[in-house]
């Protein structure tokens, strides 16, 4: 994930929670309820844990917290968005329950959990095709399957970008507002790859700042992502496509 997370550290980390909406509440309460549409929760008296790959500022790791899991891990590349995340997690009285890990996602689950022992592990927000190769996708959801208990859920969300895009449609507005504008277009390297190109505007005293960056996203079919899942001994849910061209996968460990 170096591509990514540098990319993240040196543009994206500080808007992240802006370019999704800008209020952490809302949001962890619509990840909450598509996490509670698909099944997932906690009694207290389970003391359930669960993994959040790839938290960002941490609207699903809060959601898990409300869902009633005891213990829940936040992992992320971004120390910027982990300390956003920590404030976020005391301000709602959940600061007990989130653990924080400074860490690619990949190969953190081993270190983190028993194997069987996990109830929820998620990867949302887009994150799984910020990985370099597909097999470094095989081996997550391999170890996701080893950390899940005997009924545990995995559930991502991300963009399927095998559909190729030309012309203007390649361009795609983020979020604007006041002091602040997000655009990004695709460029198609290969069958594997989209180079992913942010131009954000920021609103200074002396007028507007351009900052551009760019980095690699795996073109990751909802098919064959399922067919993964399966190979690793997990069943499908549930498989979608849902707002802001977002798919939502839900495997869970029979």
């Amino acid at each position: 994930m170096t591509a990514a997370a540098e990319h993240y550290d040196r543009l994206l980390a500080e808007h992240l929670t802006w370019m999704l909406g800008g209020d952490i509440e809302a949001l962890a309460t619509a990840q909450a309820d598509l996490l509670r549409r698909l099944g997932l929760g906690a009694r207290p008296e389970e003391r359930a844990t669960a993994v959040d790959l790839g938290s960002g500022s941490g609207p699903q790791t809060l959601a898990l917290t409300r869902l009633g899991y005891a213990s829940v891990t936040a992992v992320d590349t971004s120390t910027a968005l982990l300390d956003e995340l920590a404030d976020h997690a005391r301000r709602s009285g959940a600061g007990d329950a989130v653990h924080l890990v400074h860490s690619d996602i990949r190969g953190v689950l081993p270190g983190l959990a028993d194997a069987g022992s996990v109830a929820a592990v998620v990867c949302m927000g887009d994150t799984l095709p910020h990985l370099l190769a597909r097999s470094d996708v095989v081996h997550l959801v391999s170890e996701v399957a080893e950390a899940l208990r005997p009924g545990g859920s995995f559930v991502v969300t991300y963009r399927d970008l095998t559909a190729e895009l030309h012309g203007p449609d390649r361009f795609m507005p983020v979020r604007s507002t006041a002091d602040r504008i997000l655009t990004c277009f695709l460029d198609y390297v290969d069958d594997d790859t989209v180079l992913v190109h942010d131009l954000l505007h920021t609103r200074q005293q002396d007028g507007w700042i351009l900052t551009t960056g760019s980095y690699p996203k795996l073109r990751l079919s909802h098919r064959w992502l399922s067919e993964q899942c399966r190979a690793a001994g997990l069943a499908i849910r549930h498989d979608d496509a849902g707002p802001g061209g977002l798919r939502t996968l839900h495997a869970v460990k029979p």
